[in-house]
This record gives C-alpha cells, sequence and structure tokens, in this order.
C-alpha cells in the first residue's frame, strides 16, 4: 500500500504546523471555534449551517449523525497555539482528508477575515501516521493531551480547556466528541493516573530534544 493512501477502518495522528510557528489560536473564541468546527464538519453533509449549530445543543447533533454520514469518528484531539493533533478513525474513503481540509479552510477563512491577513495558515498539506495497534493509540493519547504540559502551558492536563482530556476522565461529560469507547477500554481515575504519571517524563525529553536542536 501505498505511504500516500489513507486506509479506511484504520486509525491514524493527524497534526499539522502552522507557517513559521505564527501563532493561530490565540484565544478563547479562537479556541473553541475550531473544536466546535471538527465536531460540525464529522459528517458529510450538514444537518445546519454553521450558525444555527452553536445555537443547538451538540450533543443531540452529534447523535442525529447517521452512521453512513461520518466521515470520521474522532478520537481525541488537542489545539495549540501553533499547531494542532487528531487521533482519527476513518470510516469512509478520502474522509480524514475531507474532513481535515473542510475543518482547516473553514477555520483559515474565519481567522483571516478576523485578523485582516490573506493567504494559508498551515506548513503544506497535513501530516499523518498510522496507528497500528491498540496500546500505540492509547499511549498516543497520552501524548496528545500532555502536550500544553509538555509546552508549559498548563500545570496539568486537565487545566488545558481545548482538548479532549476531559471527556476521558469525565464519563458523564455531556460536550463529549470524541468517540473512543469501543477501541480503548478506558477508566477515567485509571486514565488520570495514566497521564499524568508521564509529566515529568514528556517534559525532559522535550527539553532533550530542545538541546539537541539548540
Amino acid at each position: 500500500m501505498s505511504k500516500d493512501i489513507i486506509a479506511t477502518g484504520e486509525v491514524y495522528h493527524v497534526y499539522n504546523q502552522s507557517i513559521a510557528d505564527y501563532r493561530i489560536f490565540n484565544s478563547d473564541s479562537e479556541f473553541s471555534r475550531i473544536v466546535e468546527l471538527i465536531q460540525y464538519y464529522q459528517g458529510e453533509k450538514q444537518q445546519v449551517n454553521f450558525s444555527k449549530f452553536k445555537e443547538y445543543n451538540m450533543q443531540h447533533l452529534k447523535e442525529n449523525i447517521p452512521d453512513e454520514e461520518k466521515l470520521v469518528e474522532i478520537i481525541c484531539y488537542c489545539p495549540m497555539p501553533t499547531h494542532f493533533h487528531l487521533a482519527l478513525k476513518q470510516l469512509k474513503d478520502q474522509g480524514i482528508s475531507k474532513f481535515v481540509n473542510k475543518v482547516f479552510n473553514s477555520y483559515s477563512h474565519y481567522f483571516n477575515i478576523k485578523h485582516n491577513r490573506k493567504g494559508p495558515l498551515f506548513t503544506g498539506r497535513f501530516k499523518k501516521v498510522l496507528v497500528q495497534t491498540d496500546e500505540q493509540l492509547l499511549h498516543l493519547t497520552r501524548y496528545i493531551h500532555l502536550n500544553p504540559v509538555t509546552a508549559e502551558l498548563v500545570d496539568y492536563p486537565a487545566d488545558w480547556k481545548y482538548s479532549s482530556y476531559k471527556e476521558y476522565i469525565d464519563a458523564a461529560d455531556e460536550k463529549a466528541i470524541c468517540e473512543y469507547k469501543d477501541i480503548l477500554d478506558i477508566k477515567p481515575g485509571s486514565y488520570k493516573v495514566f497521564v499524568e504519571n508521564r509529566i515529568a517524563y514528556q517534559k525532559e525529553l522535550a527539553r532533550i530534544k530542545n538541546l539537541m536542536l539548540d
């Protein structure tokens, strides 16, 4: 199989960086916007326009996206000031490409109007890595959820309001976007320990990486 083909039924780590480390998420409204778009474009066809979508109960809309309409299953997500991370399962051929392009084209349009700028926000096409086992996926979710802590934006992953971490540690979260329970056997309490026990180690890895790049 070509490394450029994204296989339906498989899970991928999807990520991209802004051009020249430009801050593309600067405020609560901008972070909230990208999270809303991630949910809004999960279906191949949008049930309502985006302004109406924001007025509706998001959980209600999520439950009413027919399975056959879904491009991807969202497993976890974390936007950062200059980049983003997603774990996605492709449900339709070209589903991940269609989903990512819709989300970030829409966000780029919104951002450029808001900041009176023109041109792309990202360094070319998004990157993706095939996740081959459930164990790899579990560790990937931890890596993604620890990104804000590693970058020293917050002390604990739960302090970062814009990732899916709280969905993982609060089974009753009414705003949940992610679907991972059919893939990963996660208990909120043990997952919290699993993630937070790795904080110091992941910070040290990042420090060593930065030293090697200097």
